[in-house]
């Protein structure tokens, strides 16, 4: 669909629905309803070419990303969990493309509609959504180890989350999310996103993450069965050195095949290489997850 004006009408409506308590925004949903169209435009672009393509949009709400994505060429399968808005959105978005609004819960369900939908077309769809914040960490990852995850994420979280996936070693936010999701995909911030664009406004920054899958390195992961319970024991005492903070969870006698230079470090200051190294370090002889 071209440009008419639909965006523009569409998110002043939904503003005027809100401030007449029409509608309104649920704090247990998460609702932060993001009212911008330059904005939503922004997100859309850098999702790339979407003409024809499936995309996955998780908590639509009143709809402004959506129409956005319908007058970019997308076919839109949205996740909602509030019927009230699904129903609304729906009937608002009616005409403008190809639109399937189903009301679902999105942790349980997202990575079964990516994968259905490239069964169905041949071709992975990408997912593009202002995440509600209170789902957004476990989502991802969610997705990231899914059989079939979406070619790429357009996403809009949290900056402090944002910051927190794309820490490189060595810096302060690096953690067990970091790890999680860069042993299995790149990830990158493309921009920030001011509280004020928001209806109703959050109390902090947001920020759209760019998250391309990396299969051979999900491969890898998979792989090393221990390596995920390593990580977890690890940042439970990230203050601690890896020998100390392993002690427990990989056991005197794995510890003692590893590189005490590695072990002598922090969990944030190794590399996603040199995690992979320690695994295969630590992994019993006989191959079994020496991390239980």
């Amino acid at each position: 669909m071209v440009a008419d004006g639909f965006l523009e009408r569409h998110v002043i409506a939904v503003r005027q629905a809100l401030r007449a308590r029409a509608q309104v925004a649920r704090k247990r949903y998460s609702q932060h309803f993001l009212l911008d169209a330059a904005l939503l435009r922004r997100i859309v672009a850098a999702a790339g070419d979407l003409r024809g393509l499936d995309v996955v949009e998780i908590g639509p709400g009143p709809g402004g990303l959506t129409a956005a994505l319908l007058e970019a060429g997308a076919d839109v399968t949205a996740l909602e969990l509030d019927p009230e808005w699904a129903r609304a959105t729906a009937l608002a978005l009616v005409g403008r493309g190809a639109l399937d609004l189903k009301v679902a819960d999105a942790l349980a369900s997202a990575p079964a509609v990516v994968a259905a939908l490239a069964s169905r077309s041949g071709r992975v769809p990408r997912l593009v959504s202002n995440l509600p914040y209170a789902i957004a960490s476990p989502l991802v990852v969610e997705l990231l180890r899914a059989p079939v995850p979406p070619d790429r994420m357009i996403v809009m979280v949290q900056r402090e989350v944002a910051d927190r996936v794309v820490a490189r070693p060595g810096d302060r936010a690096r953690g067990l999310l970091s790890l999680l999701v860069q042993l299995r995909a790149t990830a990158r911030r493309r921009f920030l996103v001011p509280a004020g664009a928001f209806v109703p406004p959050p109390k902090v920054e947001s920020a759209i993450l760019e998250i391309v899958p990396d299969p051979e390195r999900a491969q890898r992961l998979r792989a090393r069965g221990n390596l995920e319970p390593l990580l977890k024991a690890a940042f439970q005492a990230r203050r601690k050195t890896l020998r100390r903070g392993l002690a427990a969870a990989a056991g005197e006698a794995a510890l003692a095949r590893a590189s005490p230079t590695l072990l002598a470090r922090r969990p944030e200051e190794l590399t996603e290489e040199e995690w992979f190294t320690l695994a295969d370090a630590l992994a019993s002889p006989s191959g079994a997850c020496a991390a239980g």
